[in-house]
């Protein structure tokens, strides 16, 4: 992570959530709180940590890019780039990457994933949450979408921090501070945002434009899985007027993944709705340890086969390592 993103975001998220730092400060009793040195170590210590919990390869990403000023963004984002492709380049067999966009200069970010894939072989982009309160179906962002669907690659639809009227109004009313800013975040807030996010691009009709454009949801989904079935009921296509129902997109268009959240109940869960052909298992280091990744798919009860698939198999697919 570059020193200046890291400056720059976290100026940005003490304007939304001032109270983020004293909500996940070292010793509230969350895991979520890693140093600097565990963030920035793309070598011995995060491949350590990975051979401990039989952790082959890692797609790596940077923390989020999208809360940048404009000005000077896509310098900061190439530069988070190249130090991300130094360290695949260093461990070969062992790291690949997500791309991270300067989507608050979007007439530069399209020229950057094609940097990132086809010079410096990443396998997607990771974008987190809105930009300048914007989904990404809004019309600039368009050439983002455009540009992905073109080269093949996945756009991981990480959450973000809401809109700051939306922290106002739907969490901090009535709740003490330390509170109202973990509801607004971890606990329930950007995975509810992250949701609607989806939602949005599949409802303003993007994946009717660019219908083999892929989304990864962390999370087991975003939330989005446990109401298909109410989503089909209240937006059919005799309402929304796209090309397939809600369900269609979410199985042909979407990859989900735990991120971290090693809970046997919502993989069945997800298994039972969307399948595992499309689940990829995923870390959440170094803000969640790595103690529980492999004793997980050990023991999630699937058969042996779907659970190389889910550790490995999909991925390959999906991503091309």
């Amino acid at each position: 992570m570059h020193p200046g993103v890291a400056a720059a975001s976290a100026a940005r998220s003490d304007e939304l959530l001032p109270h983020l730092a004293d909500a996940y400060a070292p010793g509230e009793e969350l895991p979520w709180s890693p140093t600097r040195n565990l963030l920035e170590d793309l070598d011995e210590g995060r491949l350590a940590d990975m051979d401990a919990h039989g952790i082959d390869v890692q797609v790596l990403s940077n923390l989020a890019t999208q809360m940048l000023p404009a000005t000077g963004a896509a310098e900061l984002v190439r530069e988070v780039n190249d130090r991300l492709a130094a360290a695949c380049r260093r461990h070969p067999d062992r790291f690949s990457a997500f791309a991270s966009l300067p989507t608050s200069a979007p007439e530069q970010a399209p020229d950057e994933l094609r940097r990132a894939v086809e010079e410096l072989g990443f396998v997607g982009a990771m974008i987190f949450g809105r930009t300048n309160d914007e989904f990404l179906s809004a019309e600039s962002f368009d050439p983002i979408l455009k540009t992905a669907a073109y080269l093949g690659v996945p756009i991981y639809l990480h959450p973000g921090f809401p809109a700051r009227a939306t922290i106002a109004d739907n969490y901090e009313r009535g709740l003490k501070p330390v509170v109202a800013t973990r509801l607004a975040t971890a606990a329930w807030g950007w995975h509810s945002e992250t949701g609607v996010h989806f939602l949005n691009i599949v409802l303003s009709g993007v994946l009717d434009r660019y219908p083999r454009l892929q989304f990864i949801l962390g999370h087991w989904g975003e939330m989005v899985p446990w109401f298909l079935a109410r989503l089909e009921e209240g937006l059919p296509r005799t309402v929304t007027g796209l090309d397939r129902t809600i369900t269609e997109y979410v199985k042909e268009n979407v990859y989900y993944t735990p991120s971290g959240m090693f809970t046997s109940e919502h993989l069945r869960f997800c298994a039972d709705i969307l399948g595992t052909d499309r689940c990829i298992f995923s870390v959440d280091y170094p803000f969640i340890a790595n103690d529980r990744a492999q004793s997980f798919l050990d023991e999630c009860g699937l058969p042996e086969d779907v659970v190389h698939a889910i550790a490995h198999g999909n991925a390959e697919r999906l991503l091309g390592i």
